[in-house]
């Protein structure tokens, strides 16, 4: 069974410590992107999707991937990548995953310890440049530069943009030069924090989350799916909630029993995900809305705390 939730990654100053990978579980619909964000924001690093159906490029909207503003809060990797005639197993999602740690780390050593110290005032400037003409103008900018570097990036990014163009005027190399150098093989420690909620009180919030997912076009993304593939059987359309929008659009099911059908699936679903991360002795539940504790427990956890 396929983690269901997100990985904040987080890199020690100390090149020679351990990664340190925040590992986000519990039910569909949990909150667990929210929390990664709020980790992300409070401890930098970026996030790595361990959502089997995440991973599907043509279902944003129906498997719930980060918006395009949740992504600019920082780097987002394994998201929507496959298309939906394609499988994934656990093994290569593992290999995946290691690649996209190795990319957030690699990142976050070669700021911090690698690349020579550049003048303040370049900063200073871009961060101005990037008050009056705003994020997306410099990252079209970096994107003539450090083409490599820009794609991975959100166009809002400020932070990552402004420094891209920092190190590359004050070194004279682009940070995909930079990045390029040899890093040694990673080594993780993970903490797991588990979203704490029943199913009783997840069930409106699965009702609810599907009716706004139908309002940002679920529907529609479902047929220009099966625009691209008219086949039920491909690996992407056995998702909860494509499934049942496919047999809609056949004429199977109405949209009102297509609905009540994904939610009941929806909730079975998440039935069985609590009696799996319940059995996990591993793991720290937290109320979802508690980010305090869920900060409290990141931080011990960042000093060495608790690694496993």
């Amino acid at each position: 069974m396929a983690v269901t939730g997100s990985s904040v990654s987080h890199t020690p100053r100390d090149a020679d410590a351990p990664i340190r990978v925040i590992c986000l579980v519990g039910p569909t619909g949990a909150g667990k992107t929210a929390a990664a964000l709020h980790l992300a924001r409070t401890f930098g690093g970026g996030v790595v999707n361990a959502d089997s159906r995440q991973v599907y490029r043509d279902f944003p909207v129906i498997t719930a991937q980060p918006s395009p503003e949740e992504r600019a809060v920082c780097p987002h990797l394994l998201y929507g990548f496959l298309p939906c005639t394609e499988k994934i197993s656990a093994g290569v999602w593992t290999d995946k995953a290691t690649a996209a740690i190795e990319t957030l780390r690699r990142d976050d050593l070669r700021r911090d310890d690698d690349i020579p110290r550049v003048d303040p005032a370049i900063g200073a400037r871009l961060e101005r440049q990037c008050d009056e003409l705003g994020a997306p103008a410099l990252h079209a900018r970096l994107a003539a530069i450090d083409p490599e570097y820009a794609a991975r990036i959100h166009p809002n990014d400020r932070q990552r943009t402004v420094r891209a163009l920092e190190v590359h005027e004050g070194t004279g190399r682009t940070l995909s030069w930079w990045h390029a150098r040899p890093v040694p093989p990673p080594r993780f420690a993970a903490l797991r924090l588990g979203m704490d909620m029943s199913l009783d009180e997840l069930t409106p919030r699965l009702d609810r989350r599907i009716d706004l997912m139908l309002e940002a076009g679920a529907l529609d993304e479902a047929r220009a799916a099966r625009a691209l593939c008219d086949d039920p059987a491909a690996p992407g359309w056995s998702g909860i909630g494509c499934a049942e929008l496919y047999r809609h659009l056949t004429g199977e099911l109405t949209l009102a029993e297509a609905r009540l059908l994904w939610l009941r699936n929806t909730r079975a679903y998440a039935k069985r995900q609590l009696t799996w991360f319940r059995a996990d002795r591993r793991i720290r539940w937290v109320r979802p809305d508690d980010l305090d504790a869920m900060a409290t427990l990141a931080a011990a956890f960042l000093r060495g705390e608790g690694a496993e």
